[in-house]
């Protein structure tokens, strides 16, 4: 009877059909709290704690400064790069220009959501021991092929303090 039951279950699995994985529909980062929460429908779907920029929780002012910046952005590029994956955010915005004209400074850019450095992933969760980017939000190598997977170009990403 334990062996009908069983060769049942394995039988009934093998006919199951994988469940898709929600798509995100957009990102909040948090970052007093190092966190990351992707959201489907209003509701959290993810959450991961992540590393931010060297130079400190303060806004991104200018280009070198370390920081990660605040704002409303989008999901404007996926690839493999030196940090395993990445998603680059649509920084800088109007704004981030604007602040950065006004003090004659270059906003810089090239943010991204990312994985640890190429060799360097047997590092895994310690990575968030310190904030180490250049201004960028960085998570495990498994936590970004996850989220390179969950979330589409033109994702909305709201950076808060």
């Amino acid at each position: 009877m334990v062996c009908a039951g069983v060769c049942f279950s394995m039988w009934a699995m093998a006919d199951a059909k994988p469940v898709p994985q929600q798509k995100a529909d957009s990102i909040l980062i948090l970052k007093k709290d190092h966190l990351m929460e992707l959201f489907a429908g209003g509701k959290v779907i993810r959450t991961y704690k992540v590393a931010l920029g060297r130079g400190g929780l303060a806004p991104k002012e200018r280009e070198g400064d370390g920081r990660t910046p605040e704002g409303h952005y989008t999901i404007e590029a996926k690839y493999v790069n030196q940090y395993h994956k990445a998603l680059r955010i649509s920084y800088p915005n109007a704004e981030d220009r604007k602040r950065a004209a006004k003090l004659g400074l270059s906003p810089g850019g090239s943010i991204l959501i990312h994985g640890l450095p190429n060799g360097e992933g047997w590092i895994g969760a310690a990575h968030r021991l310190y904030d180490w980017t250049l201004g960028c939000v960085a998570v495990t190598d498994e936590e970004i092929d996850e989220i390179y997977k969950l979330v589409p170009l033109g994702t909305p990403v709201e950076i808060r303090p």
